[in-house]
């Protein structure tokens, strides 16, 4: 029999993993400043920051300009050490502070490709990261369209964010399926049965009926049934810890998501990119989105912060 993590990927779901670990055979990984923070206090990442930390100091003048130029290299540096282990594509995020700013969202990721490029890197193997706001979607639309640049967007939380992110042409997006379930969980003082939650598969149905290119990633998933849920989903970006849980499982995992099946599904289209006003009153409509985009920015700046004050440190040492 083989492995439920065999299955998963026989459903027609690409496996991709938070961290690159090559025993379970990812297609592609993602990392991000909350990942690197935890990976900076480990002995044998100790040479990637060196080489981080004099890259800073010999580009910028400031010591926030030699923080933000050592962070952007590390960022690089971990993606491109991902890149030996896997053969797909890394996400790489842009500042979690930029969230609210179109321009600066596309600064940023202009200048992380830049810095892949001078490692040998080609845009192809990296997706820019960006949340899920209507600025990041914006910022979105512009890298692909305009620059060719393929795009992450990341913190989605709703069917308006998923909608407007797939006019862009994102490349990719995450719904985040733990957090929502954790919010309903939390709101409505009950577990939901089966556990795949709510959200992720409304999104893949209206990407199949309306076909659109846009990948759909699951992640943030809490336990396996969370997961095999939603088997049949374009991605899923699993933790090492459940992946080792899927590898050594041999339960049955049936495909749940199918693309044909979505096809014949009553569902109304909406467009939101180049309609601003809709988009903020609907999203705004949904409070669980609302409150989790909120949260997760600021998780995702606050752990940047604090690696930034970790990279200072190195610098001035």
């Amino acid at each position: 029999m083989s492995s439920s993590l065999e299955q998963l990927k026989a459903t027609g779901t690409v496996v991709v993993c938070d961290s690159a670990i090559g025993k379970y055979k990812p297609q592609d990984a993602t990392t991000n400043p909350s990942l690197i923070l935890a990976a900076s206090k480990k002995p044998e990442y100790a040479a990637l920051i060196d080489t981080a930390v004099a890259y800073g100091k010999q580009n910028g003048k400031t010591l926030d300009e030699q923080v933000e130029a050592t962070l952007d290299r590390l960022l690089v540096q971990f993606g491109k050490e991902i890149l030996n282990i896997i053969p797909g594509k890394v996400s790489t995020e842009v500042d979690a502070k930029l969230s609210f700013d179109t321009e600066g969202s596309v600064k940023k990721a202009l200048e992380i490709i830049e810095l892949y490029k001078q490692n040998g890197i080609s845009k192809d193997r990296v997706l820019i990261k960006i949340a899920s706001t209507y600025e990041g979607i914006k910022a979105a639309h512009i890298l692909q369209s305009k620059y060719d640049i393929n795009c992450n967007l990341t913190l989605m939380f709703s069917l308006v964010q998923a909608i407007a992110a797939a006019e862009a042409g994102a490349y990719l997006i995450s719904p985040f399926v733990g957090r929502i379930l954790d919010w309903f969980k939390a709101a409505h003082k009950r577990d939901y049965t089966p556990p795949g939650g709510p959200r992720c598969p409304d999104i893949y149905n209206y990407y199949k009926k309306f076909g659109y290119k846009t990948i759909v990633m699951g992640a943030s998933f809490r336990n396996v049934g969370e997961i095999t849920e939603l088997a049949g989903c374009d991605y899923l970006t699993i933790s090492p810890n459940l992946l080792e849980d899927l590898y050594n499982s041999t339960e049955a995992v049936p495909q749940k998501l199918n693309a044909a099946n979505a096809t014949n599904l009553e569902i109304k289209k909406r467009e939101y990119l180049n309609n601003e006003a809709d988009f903020r009153f609907d999203f705004n409509e949904e409070a669980m989105g609302v409150e989790k985009l909120r949260e997760g920015i600021s998780k995702f700046a606050a752990d940047a912060v604090t690696l930034k004050q970790l990279l200072a440190q190195k610098i001035q040492a």
